[in-house]
């Protein structure tokens, strides 16, 4: 891949990125959610998450995506850049390793458990415990790896709150925001409004007025109608809001 096919691609990585970190957070600290009611996390649902070098998953294709927008891209090599590249492959690794702890606690800690109740000689007995205490062990993992995981994620949500504001202009990213804002305000949560008044500051309509001019251009008239009524409500004298009306309106008529 050029240098010049990743700086042109960058409003896509930075959208992409974006969209995958929410997802993924999603998918993470539900199934943390689920760990701290039950004591389990779901092996097949960690190992979809993840996927294969041959069909990658959401948490790989982050990984991939956040090195060539933070390492590759010459003009974005900066310590928020560097701090993001680290931190999102960092929450890719710890993933692989929680979810070999949980195959082991899926798949062998049933299988131990029911040989305690039959009737062992001494001798296997006490080597049964002795291998069962290395999945006690694993257990102990799965808390130390979920807990490092969910401090990274909470440092990835301050890092965009810093990085994205570069990257107000971005159409791509702003219909996103829009599009997806449930899913950024679940993950962000109280954080949600600070990070859109990091990006936008004193223009919050500019959100709408950009996402209404990439759905226009994508030929998504309906979905820009609504993005441009939302930036009404906001700032009806906003000369992007009447230059996006115009265009809609001259292809229409």
């Amino acid at each position: 891949m050029s240098k010049a096919w990743i700086r042109a691609k960058k409003p896509d990585f930075v959208r992409d990125v974006v969209r995958d970190f929410c997802l993924a957070h999603h998918e993470l600290e539900t199934e943390f959610r689920a760990f701290d009611r039950t004591g389990h996390v779901d092996f097949v649902q960690l190992k979809n998450l993840l996927g294969l070098e041959t069909n990658k998953g959401l948490l790989w294709r982050l990984k991939d995506t956040a090195h060539l927008l933070f390492k590759k891209n010459a003009s974005e090599n900066d310590l928020l850049g560097q701090f993001l590249d680290w931190s999102m492959g960092y929450i890719f690794h710890d993933t692989m390793k929680l979810k070999e702890d949980a195959y082991q606690q899926q798949n062998y800690a049933p299988w131990f458990r029911e040989l305690h109740r039959r009737q062992l000689s001494a001798d296997v007995h006490a080597i049964s415990q002795d291998l069962m205490h290395v999945l006690d062990q694993t257990n102990e993992s799965i808390h130390r790896e979920i807990n490092r995981i969910r401090f990274i994620l909470f440092n990835c949500r301050r890092l965009l709150t810093q990085y994205l504001p570069r990257h107000r202009e971005n159409e791509l990213l702003a219909r996103f925001l829009v599009a997806r804002r449930d899913l950024v305000h679940e993950v962000f949560g109280s954080g949600y409004e600070k990070l859109l008044a990091s990006i936008y500051g004193e223009e919050p309509e500019l959100r709408f007025l950009l996402a209404a001019r990439s759905w226009r251009s994508g030929g998504w008239k309906d979905e820009a109608l609504k993005a441009l009524s939302e930036a009404q409500c906001l700032n009806a004298e906003h000369p992007l809001l009447h230059e996006e009306l115009e265009r809609i309106h001259a292809r229409r008529s």
